[in-house]
């Protein structure tokens, strides 16, 4: 059969399927005359990428929708119902959140409902919630996994299921494939079970959970505070500016804050409250210095010292502080994760609590900057593949043997975590962490943007930049791999005059991780860079990183770099 004939077939089978309703068909019979439309939805299934399963909101096998989230709910329910139960004589139970987006509750309540359906208790979250309060829950529930529905920070068109472990961590390759055969073996919408909402309920399949897990998570971050002490002396004059971003941090996050003794904490008021739409913004995301553009403006009202902002479902936090000339300064996901490293490091040196067998770990894409930081406290850095839950995998691993104990991990897309209560990146930690910290450098009359210089001039100049390129459908996703073969079999020897000193190919698993399609070229200067297609979105990323004696110096290495590389992938596009 031609992939046309099987992208129609697919199409008529979801119009002729008596278990569809008659609303998703009347979406489908719309696009009857639109054969590009109808392929982009129907020419694969979704699959699991470093985020789980995340697409476009509509009808079709390539879109997020109840019946393929109901397909992969049910496929989830017969993994955990398996061999790979928690235990065989354990009843099992999966926790469920979500997030602002377009129809997050609605595919959250259907998710509950299916593994209802086949006999899965489902604790339900009451309200959205932010996801690393999910990977709390299902290590406090002792749960046998965790969904949360959720797009991150994608365009408000996306949604999303990343699915979690035992461990509290979302799955790795080796049994989020478990999970997709037996999401394969779903071949049919009657084969997926569903309970009434009323009769699960009644059968103590579907729980409701919420303020009882909300204050054992606040207590689980507030536990890593270094100094509140500090906080409560300084708090009268230290004022915060947060934005939530129409997402799901504004109650844990302010819950923190005021914890730990903050008293001074400003919510941008057009940002608070949750919007599937994220209409003040273009994209909700705190890694973009636009997302904080309403921040900054209340920043100057309040004379702020540290703006604060989290993505949709709080799991990523970006941070502003005013630099030498008293302008807020974006700082990058690296830059955050350097001065969280030497903070929490430099702090727990000083009350003696510093472990000798501690460990930080972040991902082959992050800066090297708070590796070299930690070796300055004689802690180790280990790198792990991009995504959080390999990070999470060597927390349950260290957790399991003792041979290290976890400190921090962080990775540079803005993802940070300290302590061992959850197995994903937490932005109501990193919120109150690195607010923490500006506090206590503001007790000794420094902002955490000189704390960066003096980390800058101690350690060298580390930079880093991130482009990525889009390439929409089904011809962009053969462009993507077009062009990694090539990159891969016939790489430049020298790049903006320097020459690549090595190659590390991961699709080949090295190092003892596990194999994926990332390209990493190292330069003779201690430069590199980074081709990454994404697992989540229909592009791929490049990430640039360079060192330099100054920061002139590191720009224009920097610039060079990145320059070179995306000239020659546009020649090659």
């Amino acid at each position: 059969m031609s992939e046309m004939n099987r992208v129609q077939t697919q199409y008529r089978l979801w119009l002729d399927d008596p278990a569809v309703d008659e609303r998703t068909k009347q979406e489908l019979r719309a696009i009857a005359d639109q054969p590009k439309e109808i392929e982009d939805r129907f020419y694969r299934d979704l699959e699991f990428g470093t985020g789980g399963l995340r697409g476009v909101i509509g009808a079709g096998t390539n879109r997020i929708n109840a019946y393929t989230v109901g397909r992969a709910t049910q496929g989830l329910a017969q993994y955990v119902l398996g061999a790979a139960g928690k235990a065989a004589n354990a009843a099992p139970a999966v926790v469920i959140a979500h997030d602002s987006r377009h129809q997050s509750p609605e595919l959250a309540l259907e998710t509950a409902l299916v593994l209802a359906g086949n006999g899965v208790k489902a604790y339900l979250f009451d309200a959205l919630r932010p996801t690393p309060e999910l990977s709390f829950a299902v290590r406090e529930l002792d749960a046998s996994a965790g969904i949360v529905i959720t797009a991150s920070h994608n365009p408000p068109e996306y949604n999303g299921y990343k699915v979690y472990g035992a461990d509290g961590g979302q799955l790795v390759p080796q049994y989020a494939e478990q999970v997709m055969a037996e999401i394969d073996g779903v071949q049919r919408f009657d084969q997926v079970k569903r309970m009434g909402q009323e009769l699960a309920e009644q059968q103590g399949l579907l729980q409701w959970i919420g303020k009882d897990i909300d204050d054992k998570f606040v207590a689980a971050v507030t536990a890593v505070s270094q100094h509140r002490d500090v906080v409560k002396r300084i708090s009268p004059d230290f004022h915060i500016v947060y934005t939530p971003l129409h997402g799901a941090g504004n109650t844990a996050v302010r819950a923190a804050l005021r914890e730990i003794g903050f008293e001074n904490v400003h919510v941008v008021p057009e940002q608070e409250l949750p919007d599937p739409n994220f209409s003040t913004v273009k994209s909700p995301n705190p890694e973009e210095r636009e997302a904080f553009a309403l921040a900054i403006e209340q920043a100057k009202r309040v004379g702020a010292d540290i703006i604060i902002g989290t993505d949709p479902d709080c799991d990523r936090m970006g941070a502003v502080v005013k630099d030498a000339d008293g302008e807020y300064f974006v700082l990058t996901g690296n830059q955050s994760g350097a001065i969280m490293v030497h903070y929490l490091l430099s702090s727990m040196k000083e009350s003696g609590a510093l472990p000798a067998n501690g460990v930080v770990i972040k991902t082959i894409v992050t800066s090297e900057m708070g590796a070299a930081i930690a070796a300055g406290f004689g802690i180790p850095t280990l790198n792990t593949l991009t995504g959080f839950k390999y990070i999470g995998e060597r927390m349950t691993q260290f957790e399991r043997t003792g041979e290290h104990t976890f400190l921090f991990g962080y990775e540079e897309s803005y993802g940070y975590l300290a302590g061992t209560y959850a197995r994903d990146k937490d932005a109501v930690l990193a919120s109150m962490l690195i607010c923490e910290a500006a506090a206590y450098y503001k007790s000794q009359g420094k902002t955490l943007y000189d704390v960066l210089q003096e980390l800058y001039e101690e350690h060298g100049y580390f930079l880093e930049k991130l482009e990525s390129k889009t390439l929409k459908g089904k011809d962009g996703t053969r462009q993507i791999a077009r062009m990694m073969e090539q990159w891969r079999s016939a790489a430049p020897s020298a790049i903006a005059g320097v020459k690549v000193a090595e190659v590390e190919d991961y699709a080949q698993g090295l190092y003892g991780l596990p194999q994926e399609n990332v390209l990493k070229f190292k330069l003779e200067d201690r430069s590199w860079f980074c081709m990454r297609p994404s697992g989540t979105e229909p592009k791929i990323k490049f990430y640039f990183a360079v060192t330099g004696s100054s920061g002139a110096e590191a720009a224009a290495r920097l610039e060079a770099l990145s320059q070179s590389v995306l000239q020659l992938v546009e020649k090659a596009v």
